[in-house]
């Protein structure tokens, strides 16, 4: 029968238009049960590769013949192996070409809507990671807030609409992840902004993005409003686009809220947390279209892959906006955290410009689940 190479590009696509696959993961158990590939209509089946070794002939009952199958594994080798076995027994498999190393780099561009006077506005959706990038257009600029540091996804796709790259924007020092924003702003001669308050340590030179600061775009003048709204991080900001579109960065996911401790200082920052929260999200239209710049679960998507859900929403709906008592919010923030991310103090010295990896080390700090929530 057939062996197939599939991309993270036609996952991705499976994962966005919700389609059926099962997917045979050969990982170690451990793995998989930190960290896999979601899908809304995914069935999976967990057996490490070494169990299989000498043979797949007891697990063939449980390998379905009426969907999709696809082979994983961590960097790929072991996933064809166990798929040729598959396909040696007759079965019309696939394995994933780079293993679950590419499903953790992989980046689809997805249009959220149109802005005023012929604007555009795009997520770029990792859904390996969880990280949402946004691209904003208007006339024949662009502006990033919160690149990835696949750098190379960004300009390409600003060379595909035939715009250049004037403002880049972080949110504030990412932990969980590497950040392309300077990198694209150096390779483009953009402007790079990022929050003071999370600067101190940073040893390149950067556009301080203040509180009230706004980003006039293109001839179309779309506004790009920055917000301070610390808790995530002392200088953590939101971004108001266009007057339709609020992006919260790491302070408030859709069905979650932002962590407080991944510098250490939870307790110092709760308070923080809560007045972002309770009181200066409170004070804004609720009719705003909340865009994060995570998510933690596939049932966070939209049914065209986009992760977006209106304030309102999230006034009724998400269990971290509704705490009167403060007591219990500090509590819920500051004990029983989840894991942190993966190496996340490292990271922070990334992006700090403070020491320098190579890419291959990049990708092994970075592999693993979104960890920058409290559900």
């Amino acid at each position: 029968m057939a062996l197939n190479k599939w991309t993270a590009q036609q996952v991705a696509r499976k994962v966005i238009e919700n389609q059926a696959l099962f997917i045979l993961d050969v990982r170690n158990k451990d793995a998989f049960e930190d960290w896999k590939i979601e899908g809304h209509k995914f069935d999976y089946l967990n057996i490490p590769y070494f169990e299989l070794l000498d043979g797949i002939e007891e697990i063939l009952p449980q390998i379905p013949t009426d969907k999709d199958v696809l082979v994983v594994c961590a960097k790929e080798g072991s996933s064809i192996m166990i798929a040729e076995m598959l396909s040696d027994a007759g079965r019309d498999v696939g394995y994933l070409e780079g293993g679950m190393k590419s499903w953790s780099m992989y980046l689809e561009p997805i249009k959220v809507g149109d802005l005023a006077n012929g604007g555009e506005l795009y997520q770029f959706v990792r859904l390996g990671k969880g990280c949402l990038s946004y691209m904003i257009i208007s006339g024949k600029e662009a502006a990033i807030i919160d690149a990835v540091r696949f750098t190379e996804i960004f300009t390409k796709f600003a060379q595909e609409k035939n715009v250049t790259i004037k403002h880049v924007f972080d949110t504030h020092l990412h932990a969980d992840h590497i950040s392309g924003g300077r990198h694209i702003a150096n390779d483009t001669g953009a402007t790079y902004y990022l929050p003071p308050n999370d600067a101190e340590e940073v040893v390149f030179a950067y556009t301080p993005l203040e509180d009230g600061l706004t980003v006039q775009m293109s001839a179309s003048k779309i506004d790009v409003g920055a917000l301070y709204s610390p808790g995530h991080t002392i200088g953590s900001t939101s971004f108001i686009v266009d007057g339709k579109y609020l992006l919260t960065g790491d302070i408030l996911f859709i069905d979650s809220i932002g962590r407080p401790d991944l510098a250490g200082l939870a307790e110092n920052w709760v308070e923080d947390l809560r007045e972002t929260l309770y009181k200066r999200y409170r004070e804004l239209a609720e009719d705003l279209i909340v865009l994060p710049a995570h998510f933690m679960i596939i049932d966070e998507l939209n049914e065209d892959g986009t992760v977006s859900k209106p304030l309102v929403n999230l006034f009724a709906d998400n269990h971290g906006l509704n705490i009167e008592d403060k007591a219990e919010f500090r509590s819920m923030v500051t004990d029983n955290l989840p894991p942190q991310p993966n190496a996340y103090q490292q990271i922070r010295q990334v992006n700090m410009g403070r020491i320098t990896l190579e890419n291959d080390e990049q990708t092994e700090m970075e592999i693993g689940p979104n960890r920058c929530a409290i559900r």
